[in-house]
């Protein structure tokens, strides 16, 4: 099978595909499978103070977040941690995780999926589509479902810290 051939490109801030994103801010894509030959999908995300997913599975990417900006509470199966700017997390795929933005601002991170995730791409193009009215974590496990992005297997992180 011929490898496709993939150009370099580079980014600067502010530059990609940005869409809403359903944690109550914007996700932008940094790279996406087709421009890499199916190699990475790279975002910058920021959530809005409290928000964040539920708790999901993505069954064929591994992923890494890295804290940019504000305060992050993140779960990776049962394990619960702080998050600060600086925080480096990778995530297996298979494995159950969720985050949330525990400060009182904006949040931002960077994430990456391998291999791509044309999916979970495309998992975010169907939730900026719909009315802000339509959206919530039904919708969010819905979508998921339909994309086959990732699979819920909980509610997000409360408001107050786990026990």
């Amino acid at each position: 099978m011929a490898r496709l051939l993939v150009q370099p490109f580079a980014l600067g801030p502010g530059e990609g595909f940005a869409v809403a994103n359903p944690t109550g801010a914007v996700t932008t894509f940094k790279a996406m499978a087709d421009a890499c030959g199916g190699t990475i999908t790279a975002i910058e995300g920021s959530a809005a103070p409290g928000e964040g997913p539920p708790l999901h599975v993505h069954p064929r990417q591994d992923e890494l977040i890295y804290t940019l900006e504000g305060m992050h509470r993140v779960k990776l199966g049962d394990h619960v941690f702080d998050a600060p700017i600086g925080t480096f997390v990778f995530i297996p795929r298979g494995t159950p995780h969720t985050w949330q933005n525990t400060g009182d601002t904006l949040a931002r991170f960077f994430a990456a999926f391998t291999p791509a995730a044309p999916e979970f791409e495309q998992f975010f193009v169907r939730f900026a589509d719909l009315a802000p009215g339509e959206r919530g974590v039904a919708a969010f496990a819905r979508l998921a479902e339909e994309t086959h992005a990732m699979e819920v297997v909980g509610p997000p992180l409360g408001h107050g810290r786990p026990s």
